[in-house]
């Protein structure tokens, strides 16, 4: 049996009925309340350069649109949901442009942007631990100095879940894991429409990484701390983390 692969997932994202979801929360959900927040504190120049990865049909950029976000530039890895986002686009008469990117080789030049996005899991939707790390150092070489980057992640720490990647672990330390995964924290399972790749890291993961990247951890919040979800944003996604970071200078990443 073969590892889970980068072209997997994007098939995945192919799939009329995973479109349709996305698009369906794009129109449906718009921002979350605690994107809301964290958005606006963290960009707080409504004129700044923001770039999006792994945007889906448009849900984060449309957003940011309506409050007030002018400068904004949105990727995914896919060439369906771009496509997608280019029509709401058209018609919403937006003027956000959509492009296909691949999140770890991004064709910007360094130090483009003011501030970066990776909403709704995607950054762990990117097979293997080394794919996610060189996104982060993509990010880094394309912010300014001393802008932010903000994404989620689901927590592999969290109660809830605390028996279930118990059991994983056994099965990991047994060489009885899905053979088909390819680090501990690995999800790739069969859903109503079709099989999702997900890593759920643990807190220290993505902090070591990020420090790693060059970047300094501001802050990390559950998104339940930040704020009550409306019943609709509660149907289309769940409990997650938000990441803080900032690009920091060359001395302070040297110290």
């Amino acid at each position: 049996m073969t590892k889970v692969s980068s072209s997997q997932v994007l098939n995945y994202f192919s799939k009329p009925l995973v479109l349709q979801h996305y698009q369906e929360a794009t129109e449906k959900v718009g921002l979350w309340n605690s994107e809301k927040i964290i958005f606006s504190k963290t960009f707080s120049d409504k004129n700044s350069k923001i770039l999006e990865i792994g945007c889906g049909t448009g849900r984060i950029s449309f957003g940011l649109w309506e409050m007030g976000y002018k400068n904004l530039t949105a990727t995914d890895f896919s060439n369906h949901m771009i496509k997608r986002s280019k029509r709401i686009n058209k018609n919403s008469k937006t003027l956000i442009s959509f492009q296909v990117e691949d999140a770890r080789s991004l064709t910007f030049a360094d130090s483009t942007f003011d501030g970066a996005i990776f909403g709704f899991n995607g950054l762990m939707q990117i097979p293997g631990r080394e794919n996610r790390y060189q996104v982060m150092r993509e990010v880094f070489r394309l912010l300014k100095l001393g802008s932010h980057f903000v994404f989620t992640t689901h927590d592999r720490n969290m109660p809830k879940w605390k028996k279930f990647w118990a059991l994983e672990r056994k099965k990991w330390m047994r060489g009885k894991q899905n053979p088909e995964l390819l680090e501990f924290g690995d999800r790739f399972e069969d859903t109503s429409r079709g099989k999702l790749y997900i890593h759920v890291p643990a807190v220290e993961e993505i902090r070591s990484d990020l420090k790693a990247a060059g970047f300094s951890v501001e802050k990390d919040i559950l998104r339940s701390k930040i704020s009550e979800e409306s019943t609709m944003a509660k149907k289309y996604s769940d409990e997650c983390r938000f990441w803080i970071a900032k690009k920091r200078d060359y001395i302070s990443r040297h110290s």
